[in-house]
């Protein structure tokens, strides 16, 4: 019967429907929080505006995207949330809570609407300069604090980019998505071999070597200071190889001297073209002689010899710095 065929088959589609919606619905629900809607994709899962139900408080919850779920929380999700529930810092990114429904991992962190990328792009659009020289300098200092209190505690962020560091509405910055980051010791592990976002990615782990360290987060500072001056990031590779070239081009092609090691690391071809340093003053034009000094000893070839944290806050740019001024920022058309 044709008719009643076509009956069973508008039913059970409508059945399906509703079956949907209501899955949708309760997805929308986990624990006290409330989902609003998706803000993006981290390395382990999708991150979520919410509002914590009883306080009304707007949360960020980044959803663990399990590889099993039969087998319940990866080691990843565990360790990132040892390492998150140590760090708690002005510009820290702060975990607020967790919670583990059935095979569900969400974390819970304190919801910041505007990142430096999206700050940059809206302020260079409006100015078409890259940021003020003393706001970089704040936001350097703040970012600087930031990954000193986690190097201080053994910690590598690894993945530092304009996209990851968040702003308030205080002007303060603030480290975001520790989802690659990994308690190390001494001797240093190995660790894989993608790791930092290729524009911001250190030379050490683009020539393939199985051992680095806190240096790898201080050239990654030393790109985005470069990128906060000029709105222009400064090795704009499309890939390994292209990253490379670009740091050699402005650098000059490393070598013993200069990277004591370099030539036994597992990608160092000794055919790479040879070319000659550029003068930084030269690309970032407007930065002072003590400015450079410091971006110089951030993108130093040598991680052994790359600025510290801790030595890079008692550089003598960072002399007589004012205190970040706390008035708010109007965060519309952010």
């Amino acid at each position: 019967m044709p008719a009643e065929d076509d009956t069973r088959e508008r039913r059970e589609a409508e059945r399906r429907r509703l079956e949907e919606r209501r899955r949708e619905e309760e997805e929308k629900e986990t624990g006290p929080y409330q989902k609003l809607e998706k803000i993006g994709e981290g390395t382990y899962g999708v991150v979520y505006k919410a509002t914590h139900r009883p306080t009304g408080r707007v949360v960020a919850m980044k959803k663990i995207r399990l590889e099993n779920e039969d087998e319940g929380v990866p080691s990843t999700a565990i360790r990132e949330i040892s390492l998150l529930k140590e760090l708690k810092h002005n510009h820290v990114v702060q975990l607020l809570d967790v919670v583990h429904e059935e095979s569900k991992l969400f974390l819970v962190f304190e919801f910041l609407e505007v990142d430096l990328k999206k700050y940059m792009d809206t302020h260079t659009k409006a100015q078409n300069t890259g940021l003020p020289l003393e706001q970089v300098k704040e936001y350097l200092h703040q970012l600087i604090q930031g990954v000193e209190f986690c190097h201080q505690r053994r910690i590598l962020h690894r993945d530092l980019k304009p996209q990851n560091l968040l702003i308030d509405e205080n002007r303060n910055l603030k480290l975001a998505d520790f989802g690659l980051a990994r308690a190390f010791g001494i001797p240093l592990r190995t660790y894989t071999h993608e790791v930092i976002t290729l524009w911001y990615r250190a030379p050490e782990i683009l020539m393939g070597s199985r051992h680095y360290s806190t240096a790898v987060d201080m050239w990654s500072i030393g790109c985005i200071f470069a990128e906060m001056i000029t709105k222009r990031p400064l090795f704009p590779g499309d890939s390994e190889i292209d990253e490379m070239f670009k740091i050699f081009k402005i650098l000059g092609t490393p070598n013993e001297t200069v990277w004591p090691g370099v030539s036994s690391l597992k990608d160092w071809n000794p055919e790479f073209p040879k070319w000659q340093r550029k003068d930084l003053r030269t690309l970032v034009p407007g930065l002072n002689d003590e400015g450079l000094d410091l971006l110089e000893q951030l993108i130093d070839y040598n991680p052994a010899r790359r600025i510290s944290a801790k030595r890079a806050l008692l550089h003598p740019y960072f002399d007589g710095m004012a205190r970040p001024a706390h008035h708010r920022m109007d965060m519309r058309g952010y």
